[in-house]
């Protein structure tokens, strides 16, 4: 707040006393300069949740925000780091995290959240008309140093009651099946 705008706060009389080298003037000034930073803050508000002009640090927390927090990195115990994804990406899902939320636990979501992530276009959800409650992610070759990542991402955004499996295009590996619980046991009273 600037020194004339707290002085036009105060009754007539502090007005008058005032002037120039007075008292009431430097402590004006002095309550101006510590308003200073806190409306540099609230100047550049807008810009706090702006996905792709936010400072670095605020990332994270927008990422939460939009259900994308598991994919920010953090520590584990043991010194080992969760799987991430660069920052550049984060943003890009930060700026498309209510049009992914609408497709939420579809396949088309699904694909449009992997390839945010990864960088790489050409995923494929299929869901095998002999195997209800299961469905198969194709990933293509480019994918594949991001394994680990596609899994932590099909894991996480998939229906809960649905297993899964990775084929990454090109990569000899029997197919991996996990995720959500059996049908059976889905079903099942506990």
């Amino acid at each position: 707040m600037r020194r004339s705008a707290i002085e036009r706060l105060l009754p007539a009389a502090y007005q008058q006393a005032t002037g120039p080298g007075s008292v009431l003037a430097a402590l004006l000034d002095v309550m101006e300069g510590m308003h200073e930073p806190s409306e540099r803050v609230l100047d550049d508000v807008p810009e706090l949740f702006a996905p792709y002009r936010t400072r670095d640090d605020l990332v994270p927390f927008l990422a939460g925000w939009v259900a994308a927090g598991h994919l920010v990195p953090r520590s584990r115990a043991g010194g080992e780091a969760a799987l991430a994804v660069p920052a550049g990406r984060l943003r890009n899902l930060v700026a498309q995290g209510a049009a992914t939320a609408q497709w939420r636990g579809t396949a088309a979501g699904l694909r449009a959240v992997l390839e945010t992530a990864t960088g790489v276009a050409g995923f494929a959800v299929e869901e095998p008309p002999d195997r209800p409650f299961h469905i198969v992610v194709r990933a293509p070759a480019a994918a594949s140093p991001q394994r680990r990542l596609i899994e932590h991402i099909v894991e996480a955004e998939k229906p809960a009651a649905v297993s899964h499996e990775v084929a990454v295009d090109g990569e000899q590996t029997e197919p991996e099946e996990s995720g959500g619980p059996s049908v059976a046991s889905h079903n099942r009273k506990e």
